[in-house]
């Protein structure tokens, strides 16, 4: 419902503004439909520019389609995940003229993600929004936890193997098995720097990703028994979401990222806490971070500029977190643009307003590991590919019993050429 309130908002302004001036109205491409409330928040906030906002699955694959073709199509803004790649600087303009005195200020962001929009020296993409990887578990288990935090992989295990109970065989309770989400064995795969990486289209660094699976297997084996009583436990118990298999009391942790943590219901929220996941002072942003980027083809850029410069302002933002609570938008979509501000202060200092939990909490900007450069079709990839494999390759105690992630991603491109 809320998904379909957003695409009639999206289509409602496109209507309403496509007859005004071209030169004072900027079409936005993105991947996130609340940039329709942002763009409507920033039409009726003036009455010298206007935005029209268009939702599109893969923004920048459609971009580099539209530049292929010379289409007289282009957007003016582009929103989304995996802007960055080889055909960065070719789509997008520099957005070094956009900071200097009364304009942009390089300071505001958090610098790790500055820096992943950057060719060279000059800046193409500007971050909107990240996640980060968190557990989360019962508050009554919070002193048991040694950082305030942050939580490792040692101390996970260590938590885990005393919470289990076996009895007659089975597991009745069972702490934290990697194997319960894909996205945590991705999470792994990046904290022994695995290195996914733009290529032709992917590469990586295979020892590392050997290194990381092994350590899965070998966590299952000492913590879990085997996989078997695993997917045993699995199959018996988690008929119900994990965080309430928590609140039940019959497993211990559960891997959540920060976008699907606040948007927990607020029973479940009363009675979680949270680890954001480290390892070797890392904490991994996701990879579907948030940027932003203003094709060379645009028409409009003085409307474009217009809105970039009132998006990334404090004071706009917070407006943004207010209207997203009052009109319960917060209860489905996490913070701005589905995740924490790229802009510092924002997310250290004015989301806690928003988000109590977070209150002193916040991931330690030090520790922020920006992701590699990835193909621009990675979302795919990931899910189609890489995915599956660390699924079938954490079951394995051998690398030979998994079929090869070089032949997956070869036959995929054979299937999809």
């Amino acid at each position: 419902m809320y998904m379909r309130r957003l695409l009639i908002c999206i289509s409602l302004i496109s209507v309403l503004f496509l007859s005004c001036n071209g030169n004072k109205v900027a079409q936005i491409w993105t991947d996130h439909p609340e940039f329709a409330l942002y763009g409507d928040y920033f039409n009726t906030s003036q009455n010298q520019y206007k935005v029209i906002v268009k939702y599109l699955e893969y923004p920048s694959a459609q971009l580099g389609r539209e530049n292929r073709g010379k289409s007289n199509n282009n957007p003016d803004i582009v929103v989304g995940s995996w802007l960055k790649n080889t055909s960065t600087g070719v789509n997008f303009k520099s957005l070094d003229y956009l900071f200097g005195a009364n304009k942009l200020s390089r300071s505001v962001f958090y610098p790790r993600l500055l820096s992943v929009g950057r060719i060279d020296r000059s800046q193409y993409l500007l971050p909107v929004s990240f996640n980060v990887p968190a557990l989360i578990f019962s508050k009554e288990k919070e002193l048991e936890i040694s950082s305030p935090f942050t939580i490792g992989f040692e101390e996970i295990k260590k938590l885990s193997v005393a919470y289990n109970i076996l009895n007659k065989g089975s597991y009745t309770r069972m702490g934290f098995s990697p194997l319960w989400n894909d996205d945590f064995l991705m999470i792994t795969a990046v904290l022994f720097d695995s290195s996914f990486k733009e290529a032709s289209p992917l590469a990586w660094d295979n020892a590392a990703l050997n290194r990381s699976m092994d350590f899965v297997n070998d966590w299952t084996i000492l913590i879990n028994t085997d996989n078997q009583a695993e997917e045993d436990f699995t199959f018996k118990y988690f008929i119900e979401p994990q965080e309430k298999l928590i609140q039940s009391g019959r497993i211990l942790f559960s891997y959540m990222e920060s976008s699907e943590l606040f948007i927990l219901s607020e029973e479940s929220k009363n009675i979680l806490d949270f680890r954001w996941i480290m390892e070797d002072e890392k904490i991994p942003i996701a990879e579907d971070a948030v940027f932003l980027g203003l094709p060379k083809r645009g028409k409009a850029p003085g409307a474009a500029n217009a809105f970039v410069q009132w998006f990334f302002k404090i004071e706009n933002q917070r407006l943004l977190l207010e209207f997203s609570k009052a009109n319960r938008i917060s209860e489905t979509v996490f913070g701005i643009c589905g995740g924490f501000s790229s802009i510092g202060a924002v997310t250290e200092q004015i989301f806690p307003r928003y988000y109590p939990s977070l209150l002193g909490r916040m991931p330690p900007s030090e520790f922020l590991a920006a992701p590699n450069i990835l193909p621009g079709n990675w979302a795919v990839i990931r899910k189609r590919v890489v995915l599956p494999y660390l699924h079938d390759r954490a079951r394995s105690r051998q690398s030979e019993e998994t079929m090869p992630l070089e032949k997956r991603l070869a036959e995929w491109q054979r299937v999809n050429r």
